[in-house]
Order: C-alpha cells, then sequence, then structure tokens
C-alpha cells in the first residue's frame, strides 16, 4: 500500500488548491484531512474519497469502485476509487472533495455518543458533631 513522494506531492498540491488539508501516513498509504475530518485514504498510488449513500452514486456512474484493503468484495471500506481526470479539473475536484468532506462530518455526527443526563446526587447529611 505504498504512496510514493511524486504522489503524495501531487495530491497535496491539487487537493491544497481546493482548501487547507493535511496528511498523515497509515497503515502502509495516507489519510488526507479537512478541517480535522478524514476524507480521502491513499493506496497503492490510488486516491480514494469517503462516500455514503448520497454521493456512492457519483463514483458508480464514473464506474469507480472501493477500496478492498483485504481483497475481499464482501467487506469494502467506505472509500470509492476517485476519476483521475477529476484530480486536473479544480471545479469538479472541488464538488468532489465538499462531497467527500460533508460525509466525513455526517459519520462523526452519527458516531459521538450522546451525552448521558447527570444523575442526580442524594442531598448530603450533615455530620453529628
Amino acid at each position: 500500500m505504498a504512496v510514493s513522494v511524486s504522489f503524495r506531492t501531487y495530491l497535496l498540491e491539487q487537493l491544497g488548491q481546493v482548501r487547507p488539508i493535511s496528511s498523515r501516513a497509515m497503515f502502509g498509504g495516507m489519510a488526507f484531512f479537512a478541517e480535522g475530518l478524514t476524507f480521502a485514504l491513499v493506496a497503492d498510488d490510488t486516491l480514494y474519497f469517503k462516500v455514503d449513500d448520497g454521493n456512492r452514486p457519483d463514483f458508480v456512474a464514473a464506474g469507480m469502485g472501493p477500496f478492498l484493503p483485504f481483497g475481499d468484495p464482501d467487506k469494502p471500506m467506505q472509500y470509492y476509487q476517485l476519476p483521475e481526470e477529476v484530480l486536473e479539473d479544480s471545479d469538479e475536484l472541488t464538488q468532489w472533495m465538499a462531497k467527500a468532506i460533508a460525509v466525513a462530518q455526517r459519520a462523526k455526527a452519527k458516531a459521538k455518543p450522546k451525552a448521558k443526563p447527570k444523575a442526580k446526587l442524594a442531598p448530603r447529611k450533615k455530620a453529628s458533631k
């Protein structure tokens, strides 16, 4: 799942033109972040964007498939390969990135545990002298 230095540099340039991003090596590949949210992964010099039911049809219509880190088609990750031509078109890239970041925002909101109501404490008894 290696990522070449030249591909990483290219992605940082292309994605960074759309909005501020950062990257970090993860599990032999890379993850890309915007606003603290993981919206893209790279493995074997292939870029994948985060998907859900809202943007997955865009990837399917473009003939792109899911990231299969374990090779099992029954266990895809919720990341799909970005069409290469999108990286060359800043307007299109802006739209695809915005959708992937929105997916990451929804996933984070869904994963956030709801705050538990605070338990009411029984009144303390005064110590006798």
